[in-house]
């Protein structure tokens, strides 16, 4: 992670945007000159921030989480997409599974401070897969977690939902998006204080508004993502990129 002044981190990651615009459009209390991406840019550092468009990859930045009953083991390789992509692909057995999460718990979320959160990525079989993306705790069962804000979705059902989560107690808006698989979405949220509310995108589209409660504002946070077979053969899940940025 590096932490970067707002302009140089929203000028250098065009992903991030659009989830500010929309930010600027939706939200009736605030306008475009109240986001970061319109304001005269602060010499301090606004905001803090982690970016990771997938050209290259580091284990040694991420804490792996395997389950291998079956053949063979997960892996974890860079694929040959324009742009970057990180592939997970889980061993063969039912229940397999591989999540990463990022070391350290660099992000700490509150009501009263504004953040943003996008990722892209797709999953080869969405209907025999159980996977999650957003920010988590540091936990050895991610899909299971007590704390963090992501989208989850569950072996048998192609519906993603979104979960914000504290102390093992959620706000859970189901069926948000319907994944195809071997398919690419775009899933964004951001916490407006103004609002009193977490706002969450899929695919560019107009932001919803969710009342932010259980928001966990008492643990530290990392990004968060991976996937677990929902039957007994490989399933991949890969990531196009990840971007954070969190007020300080």
């Amino acid at each position: 992670m590096r932490s970067i002044q707002n302009k140089e981190f929203i000028m250098a990651n065009p992903h991030f945007q659009n989830l500010i615009l929309w930010a600027g459009n939706t939200v009736a209390s605030k306008s475009k000159k109240d986001l970061p991406m319109f304001q005269p840019y602060p010499s301090d550092q606004t905001y803090y921030g982690y970016f990771n468009d997938f050209m290259t990859y580091n284990s040694g930045d991420w804490t792996v989480t395997t389950t291998e009953a079956g053949t063979g083991s997960a892996t974890e390789a860079i694929g040959s997409v324009a742009g970057g992509a990180l592939v997970l692909t889980n061993a063969a057995g039912d229940n397999d599974l591989d999540f990463l999460q990022l070391k350290g718990e660099s992000f700490k979320l509150s009501t009263s401070k504004r953040a943003f959160f996008s990722a892209r990525f797709k999953v080869s079989d969405v209907d025999q897969s159980d996977f999650v993306i957003g920010l988590g705790i540091t936990d050895t069962t991610p899909l299971d977690t007590t704390d963090g804000v992501f989208f989850i979705s569950a072996d048998g059902d192609a519906g993603l939902d979104f979960l914000i989560e504290k102390d093992n107690t959620n706000t859970s808006t189901e069926d948000v998006a319907t994944m195809v698989d071997d398919t690419f979405i775009t899933v964004s949220w951001f916490i407006d204080p103004d609002a009193s509310k977490i706002f969450y995108a899929v695919n560019n589209a107009e932001p919803v508004g969710v009342v932010n409660t259980n928001l966990p504002d008492d643990e530290e946070l990392t990004v968060s993502f991976g996937i677990q077979n929902g039957e007994a053969a490989a399933k991949v899940m890969t990531i196009d990129y990840v971007t954070v940025l969190v007020e300080r």
